[in-house]
């Protein structure tokens, strides 16, 4: 187990949970139910199940790669320990660049739109490029400030993203139409895919919570635990929200596609319930932001740590909180900038296909542990050899080989780019190597 470094270990199972599902439960779940049901009617609830069962067997992978390796750096490190610098390289670009700078920006840009709604001045540039300033200047303070400090805040984001997510998927029971809650079988197995496809993408982001394993309590026990709690936890939530609003709007829900859960709380408790929703939806994008600069900055500092990515300075640690300061403040300023540009809807899709990526370089980790054959004291050992993870690698691969052409194309493109980029920069350092060497001598 490798299992060594100089950081702070705070993080528990609640506190892993909680992080976890904060970074989970995004803007999407908002918006889902009516494109889900607009597709697959009564029929819904399948496509849930099987992107939760999916993500099941995907996380079983990260848990038995995340006991073995309990280093901050989380799917980064795993790919790195097991592949080396290039496969590093590769990962730990595409998880900052690919799937979290880009999904930042859009998630910004989405909760500034969110508050328009009461603060039309957020729709003014100026206002809103200060409002991102503000939003990441205040969350990379805190971070830098401590773990404990940044991890109170997710706390705190994730409770109160879920009180109306819970309100409705709870309360809602009592104002369902009893036609509206059949579960029929009755859809083609593309309609379930094509569904199941854009729900996976919801799923995601669980896996993000183990860039601190570095700073995880008893990763052993708190990673396999934390990580599927936080899993079922979501599939629970997701499959209530799809089932209390399908059964409230009834057939209607297509005439609601931006915004049924809100209008599913203007039926429950009028107006009120409506706002309490969009402030939920407000304090959910705010939460995911959070998460993600608490998180991603972990990516930074540990392939700094290992000289994959320069400069080295990212992987300082702060000499009072304990905290890599350098690598925080580097990826708020770059969640900032990106976000004062403008949207990324292309680049957002490109995001959710990024972490596919990464998934899938995790499970090929843990199958290479697994033939080395080493069985370390504390690691995880998930049941039926290599079924699961094979199971797993095979579901990705499908899931990569339905995506729209230009995305596909996009993601190669962005791929051949970082390897030029990895080899111009091994070149330059073989030289300046050669160049010593010859002075030297």
């Amino acid at each position: 187990m490798i299992d060594n470094e100089g950081l702070k270990r705070e993080i528990g199972i609640w506190g892993l949970i909680s992080n976890s599902v904060n970074i989970t439960i995004g803007a999407g779940i908002f918006i889902l139910p009516a494109i889900v049901a607009e597709r697959l009617g009564e029929g819904a609830i399948w496509a849930y199940l099987i992107c939760a069962f999916l993500m099941i067997m995907i996380m079983l992978c990260f848990a038995q790669v995340g006991t073995r390796i309990t280093i901050t750096g989380g799917a980064y490190t795993y790919i790195e320990t097991a592949y080396g610098r290039f496969a590093g390289f590769i990962t730990a670009n595409i998880f900052i660049f690919g799937a979290a700078i880009m999904a930042n920006a859009a998630v910004a840009n989405g909760l500034a739109d969110t508050l328009a709604y009461f603060f039309p001045f957020f729709k003014l540039k100026a206002l809103r490029i200060l409002f991102f300033a503000i939003m990441f200047g205040t969350l990379a303070f805190f971070n830098v400030r401590g773990l404990r400090k940044a991890i109170n805040i997710v706390k705190f984001n994730t409770v109160v993203k879920l009180i109306p997510l819970l309100l409705i998927a709870f309360f809602g029971w009592f104002f369902i139409k009893p036609s509206g809650i059949t579960i029929t079988a009755d859809n083609s197995i593309s309609d379930i895919g094509e569904m199941s496809l854009i729900l996976l993408f919801a799923f995601v982001g669980a896996e993000t919570a183990l860039n601190v394993s570095g700073e995880i309590k008893n990763p052993a026990r708190t990673i396999p635990r934390g990580i599927m709690l936080s899993i079922l936890i979501v599939a629970v939530i997701y499959i209530l929200i799809q089932m209390t609003v399908q059964g409230i709007l009834g057939e209607s829900i297509s005439q609601f596609r931006d915004a049924p859960l809100a209008e599913t709380a203007r039926r429950m408790a009028g107006p009120a319930g409506a706002m309490i929703v969009i402030a939920g939806a407000s304090f959910s994008m705010f939460g995911n932001i959070s998460g993600m600069i608490l998180n991603m900055p972990r990516i930074l500092y540990a392939a700094s740590r290992d000289r994959v990515i320069v400069p080295a300075m990212l992987a300082r640690v702060h000499p009072e909180f304990l905290t890599p300061h350098v690598s925080i403040i580097t990826y708020a300023c770059l969640g900032f900038i990106s976000a004062s540009v403008g949207g990324f809807k292309q680049l957002a899709m490109l995001s959710s296909a990024s972490y596919l990526i990464i998934y899938l370089g995790v499970i090929l980790a843990g199958i290479k542990f697994r033939i080395r054959g080493s069985a370390d004291s504390g690691v995880l050992r998930i049941p039926g050899g290599y079924i699961i993870p094979v199971f797993s690698a095979l579901a990705i691969l499908w899931v990569l080989s339905n995506l729209p052409l230009n995305e596909l194309t996009g993601m190669v493109i962005f791929i051949i780019i970082l390897v030029i980029v990895f080899l111009i920069i091994e070149t330059v350092k073989r030289y300046n190597s050669g160049s010593k060497f010859k002075n030297n001598g």
